[in-house]
C-alpha cells in the first residue's frame, strides 16, 4: 500500500500537516513518511552535527504526532537536498503528499510557499495542503475536515 508522504520543516504548518497525515494513516492503514530536507551551510558545525540536529528535531515532531495517533505508523526520513526535490522524490510512488500552508494571500506562492507551489505543479500524486489557520490555533490540533487536493 502506498505511503502518505508529509513535508516537515519544523513550522507550525508542517506540524499540522503531520498531525493530519497521521490521522489519515490511522484511518486507512497507510504508513506516513515524515520527510525533512536539510542542507549543510558550512561554518563552525560539522555536517554530521547539523544532520543530527535535524534528525533530533524531526524525531521530536514525530513523537508528538505519534502520541496523538498511536495507531499510526510514522517513519521519519531526513534527506540532504533542496526541499522541493526531496519531497517530489519521496512522493514519486506515494498515495499523497501532505504539506502545511504558510498563510493567506492572493498568489499561490504566498499561500503555500515556493516549495509547495513546486510540489503542486510537479507531483505525480494528489497534494493536500493543510490550511495555516488550523496550524495557528494549535500546531498539532486535529483537523476536523479533509481538504482535497489543491490544483
Amino acid at each position: 500500500m502506498a505511503a502518505i508522504v508529509v513535508g516537515v520543516d519544523g513550522s507550525a504548518g508542517s506540524a499540522a500537516a503531520l498531525r493530519w497525515a497521521a490521522g489519515e494513516a490511522a484511518r486507512t492503514g497507510r504508513e506516513v513518511v515524515a520527510v525533512h530536507a536539510w542542507s549543510y551551510p558550512g561554518g563552525g558545525a560539522t555536517a554530521e552535527a547539523v544532520f543530527s540536529a535535524h534528525r533530533r528535531a524531526l524525531g521530536e515532531m514525530v513523537d508528538r504526532a505519534h502520541r496523538d495517533q498511536p495507531e499510526a505508523k510514522i517513519r521519519p526520513e531526513v534527506t540532504e537536498g533542496e526541499p522541493a526535490q526531496v519531497l517530489l522524490s519521496a512522493a514519486a510512488d506515494a498515495a499523497m503528499l501532505v504539506l502545511g500552508s504558510h498563510g493567506y494571500g492572493r498568489l499561490m506562492r504566498a499561500l503555500v510557499g515556493s516549495v509547495g507551489a513546486q510540489c503542486l505543479r510537479r507531483a505525480h500524486c494528489p497534494v493536500v495542503i493543510v490550511p495555516a489557520a488550523r496550524a495557528a490555533r494549535h500546531p498539532l490540533a486535529e483537523v476536523d475536515y479533509q481538504p482535497g487536493p489543491m490544483v
